[in-house]
């Protein structure tokens, strides 16, 4: 019975490949239907070009009175809405009459799109894949599709120039915005390791700049994806906060691409954690709670006074407890250094950031039953960060990040080295 019981699971589990139970594919779809937001402007420009053309056949070119069918004419433009895939959104439609009976004429390709349409996940993967793959023309070409309108219904003129603002998208530069904080960290997807760049701007904005699949969080790998953030217009004039976990590779490549002088602010969470690791559990909650009471000091020489304190103590309870807490203690003080703990500790003395980031594409992916490839792997990631980048909120503390820049101005100058 144990065999036919396997032989019978293995089976659901192959045929559940192509056809996912009830549960899984509602979630399936929701997650596509998220990941697709960021084609939305591109499915409008689709309907504003069909609606043009339909407009063009039934009353012929603008300004041009022998095309078209008699007495039909153009009769200005009304607000309105349609549905792309469940979501009623507003624009502008334009008005065509019929002069001589004195009535409007409907437009076929408006009335199409007033009824919600059941979401094609498969044909919104198609169209994700292409974006990551870099084929911007044939994911342009399935735009159409994907949002209710045949192919032959949008131009090639509109194929074009939405491929073009796929690119855009997909490769956008970070020259456009004046950097103050880089947030960098390495977290496990899909059984691969990704390093994923944050960075916050000198108004508190968060944006998502970059991702990475790596073995490991190596120097070579990291340094390289640092030094393409920076060809992309990566550039922080007034100084630059990097935020780690403490991973030694990452820290070599920030010192190799920003150089010596950029300040560092080592995560307190990470550098507590590692540090209780070697006590025994009982140990571990009141070692927990004197780290956090060292680290919550306002001032760096009251926190740098409290931990030194709390190293001697541990050196006589563990040592490599205490080994453990010296090493790159003065990176995790960056914060009580530039004197600004007490009004910006809570968004940058650790990688909660990235970390809540990260939880909540893994919320989205989780549902995956299969990843098959690099590439899948790294299109679902970065779909979904952008999906999740359109509600960021700024930092907390954002008014006071002046301060920040002032002091890194005053104390701590950086300069960016691509050498």
């Amino acid at each position: 019975m144990r065999r036919v019981r396997k032989k019978a699971a293995a089976h659901q589990r192959s045929s559940a490949a192509d056809v996912r139970p009830p549960s899984a594919s509602v979630d399936d779809r929701s997650v596509a239907v998220a990941l697709i937001q960021a084609l939305i402007p591109l499915g409008l420009r689709a309907v504003e070009d069909a609606l043009q053309q339909e407009v063009v056949a039934l009353a012929g070119a603008r300004y041009a009175h022998a095309d078209g069918h008699g007495g039909i004419a153009r009769w200005g433009s009304q607000a309105g809405s349609i549905f792309l895939l469940d979501q009623k959104v507003p624009i502008t439609v334009p008005r065509v009459r019929d002069v001589r009976a004195g009535t409007e004429v409907a437009l076929t390709t408006y009335a199409q799109l007033q009824t919600p349409r059941t979401q094609d996940v498969g044909l919104f993967r198609r169209v994700l894949g292409g974006v990551s793959c870099r084929e911007y023309e044939g994911a342009a070409e399935a735009v159409p599709e994907a949002f209710g309108l045949a192919k032959s219904s949008v131009s090639r003129r509109f194929i074009r120039a939405s491929a073009t603002a796929l690119q855009a998208l997909h490769e956008r530069r970070h020259d456009d915005a004046e950097w103050l904080v880089l947030l960098l960290d390495g977290k496990s997807f899909a059984a691969d390791q990704v390093v994923i760049a944050l960075g916050v701007t000198i108004t508190g904005e968060k944006r998502v700049l970059g991702l990475v699949q790596t073995a490991t969080e190596n120097k070579r790998v990291c340094a390289a994806f640092l030094r393409e953030l920076i060809e992309r217009g990566f550039r922080a004039p007034t100084g630059l906060l990097v935020v780690l976990d403490g991973a030694k590779g990452l820290r070599a490549a920030v010192r190799d691409v920003f150089g010596d002088d950029v300040p560092v602010q080592r995560c307190q969470w990470h550098k507590r954690e590692n540090v209780v690791s070697y006590l025994t559990k009982p140990l571990q909650v009141i070692w927990r709670r004197k780290l956090q009471a060292a680290y919550q000091h306002a001032t760096y020489a009251d926190a740098k006074r409290a931990l030194q304190k709390l190293v001697t103590e541990l050196a006589k309870l563990n040592e490599s407890a205490a080994r453990s807490l010296e090493e790159g203690l003065e990176d995790t003080l960056t914060l009580h250094r530039l004197d600004v703990f007490a009004e910006l500790g809570t968004s940058f003395k650790t990688t909660n950031l990235i970390e809540s980031v990260m939880a909540r594409v893994d919320a989205k992916t989780r549902r995956v039953g299969r990843w098959r490839t690099s590439d899948q792997k790294q299109r679902w990631c970065a779909a979904t960060l952008l999906h999740i980048e359109k509600h960021f909120r700024r930092v907390k503390g954002c008014k006071h990040l002046s301060l920040l820049q002032r002091a890194l101005t005053g104390k701590l100058p950086v300069r960016l080295a691509v050498a």
